[in-house]
């Protein structure tokens, strides 16, 4: 096999496994934390939920209800991603015409702050219901996850 091959493999085999090495080394900017990116560290369905129910040690039934909640809580934030592309929008209409248009930019500031309340009124239920599912020590866990950075709502 061409050595290069084996350069890229051990690399990409690394990040598959959240970046480390078996020393516990970390490597291309990748951690440990359940989560390769940014965009991928807030809740979503796949990973988070395997990362939590190891982490929080849930039974199947707390691992069914918490796939839902965080299926619907993706859902919320699907539609405050569209709602903040149809804010921006309104913002480059309100610049684009001749004269400034205070109306059409008072619309998207309107747009954004709505999806901003719809999405924190989502979080909020969504933290209440997993707070009813988990027993006092998983939430003791939750809370840590949450505080330390390694999972973020």
């Amino acid at each position: 096999m061409y050595p290069g091959m084996m350069y890229w493999w051990r690399v990409h085999h690394r990040r598959a496994y959240a970046g480390c090495d078996p020393m516990g080394r970390t490597h291309h900017g990748f951690h440990a934390a359940g989560a390769d990116d940014e965009s991928t560290a807030a809740f979503g369905v796949r990973r988070p939920l395997r990362f939590l129910a190891y982490k929080l040690d849930l039974d199947d039934g707390q691992t069914a209800e918490l796939a839902a909640i965080l299926n619907e809580l993706k859902t919320e934030r699907a539609q405050a991603d569209v709602d903040g592309r149809r804010a921006v929008s309104a913002f480059a209409d309100a610049v684009a015409s001749d004269s400034f248009d205070a109306a059409r930019a008072a619309e998207g500031g309107a747009t954004r702050v709505r999806a901003a309340e719809h999405l924190r009124d989502a979080v909020q239920k969504a933290l209440a219901r997993i707070h009813a599912l988990l027993r006092p020590e998983q939430r003791q866990k939750l809370a840590y996850l949450i505080r330390t950075g390694t999972l973020r709502i």
